[in-house]
């Protein structure tokens, strides 16, 4: 008897895992919002408790409006998953496969290409220029097979990103059967007016995907929540291809009570901004090389150093992310963390 065998492509795939670490780490290594989430959010999630045996609203509808009502869009253009992640799940599954081809920048979100393989499509890297996203680069790695573009902006795990302008270019360049997804997990974090997150393309164009998240400046990652924004068609696909309750009562109500607090978001942002520089000016002056970036963590080169620097930390029970899995070994992924954590960061380093 032959055994039941998965999919081509599936075993090429190296699972996502986090790293174990001690039991009460500083925990610098997953983009978070080191000041939690919104007391508001927090609130919710508690009342939730009393509807834990209902299902949830199949459709985050309530959720949905919240959205649509802050940012000024239509309701039906907004689809919701369990963090952007699923989202781009969904999207690769409804719109590739077998055959295909699915472009990302070389040192793009890992689950670009992980989605691809999984859906039976062809991930394609298009080389970077100072580990930024090169829009004429991306525009040469497209071919007939190509059916979906990722853009992280800002990326992960660079920090770097792309304008407004430049994502205009390469969606009038991109061909039309060519859905373009701009992932703006970290855009509360920018207020930048050249910054593009992409919604200005959805609303001019019908074959733009925005996605956004809950899990950075909003501090929900432990629930998984996110949401779409695209056209009605596009709305339409996803929801056909995504499960009938993918978002849990918890994260429904956590959301929109998250939603409410504006100024959690803004004061996240702005101790964010202070902190990443002062945490980009302490590493230098610890003689390492830091790379610009627009989000919530730093991408720093370690040289030959990156591993041991990273063990080092984590036997300090302080936790930091490696890039080898991006095609940099040489660097760390570093989030920025509270004033009194990015303090202990520093103190370790000059030790090691």
């Amino acid at each position: 008897m032959s055994l039941p065998q998965p999919r081509d492509g599936i075993l090429e795939i190296k699972p996502y895992t986090a790293a174990a670490g001690p039991l009460h780490p500083v925990c610098l290594n997953a983009n978070e919002n080191p000041h939690g989430c919104s007391p508001l959010a927090r609130a919710a999630y508690v009342a939730a408790q009393d509807k834990l045996h209902r299902y949830p609203d199949g459709g985050a509808t309530a959720l949905r409006d919240a959205i649509a009502d802050l940012r000024g869009m239509k309701a039906n253009r907004i689809v919701c998953g369990a963090g952007a992640d699923e989202l781009i799940s969904i999207i690769t599954r409804a719109y590739a496969g077998a055959g295909d081809e699915v472009v990302y920048s070389a040192h793009g979100f890992v689950m670009y290409r992980l989605y691809a393989k999984a859906a039976g499509a062809t991930p394609v890297a298009a080389a970077e220029k100072n580990l930024c996203a090169n829009v004429e680069a991306l525009l040469s790695a497209v071919t007939p097979k190509t059916k979906i573009m990722f853009i992280a902006n800002p990326n992960n795990p660079t920090g770097s990103l792309l304008s407004a302008d430049e994502l205009e270019h390469l969606r009038e360049k991109l061909p039309e059967n060519v859905l373009l997804v701009v992932d703006a997990a970290y855009a509360e974090y920018i207020a930048d007016k050249d910054y593009g997150d992409g919604r200005a393309l959805v609303d001019a164009t019908p074959n733009t995907v925005m996605l956004r998240t809950f899990s950075k400046a909003y501090g929900l990652a432990g629930l998984r929540l996110g949401w779409a924004y695209c056209t009605e068609g596009v709305a339409d696909v996803l929801d056909r291809v995504r499960g009938p309750f993918n978002i849990s009562v918890a994260a429904q109500m956590a959301g929109m009570a998250a939603l409410a607090d504006q100024d959690f978001v803004e004061k996240s942002r702005i101790f964010n901004a202070a902190e990443r520089e002062a945490l980009a000016a302490g590493l230098q002056n610890a003689g390492l090389k830091v790379y610009p970036s627009a989000a919530n963590f730093l991408l720093v080169d370690c040289g030959t150093q990156a591993e041991k620097i990273r063990k080092d930390l984590a036997a300090r029970n302080i936790l930091v992310t490696p890039t080898a899995g991006y095609g940099l070994p040489h660097c760390l992924r570093i989030t920025v963390g509270l004033e009194e954590e990015n303090a202990q960061l520093l103190a370790a380093l000059k030790e090691i």
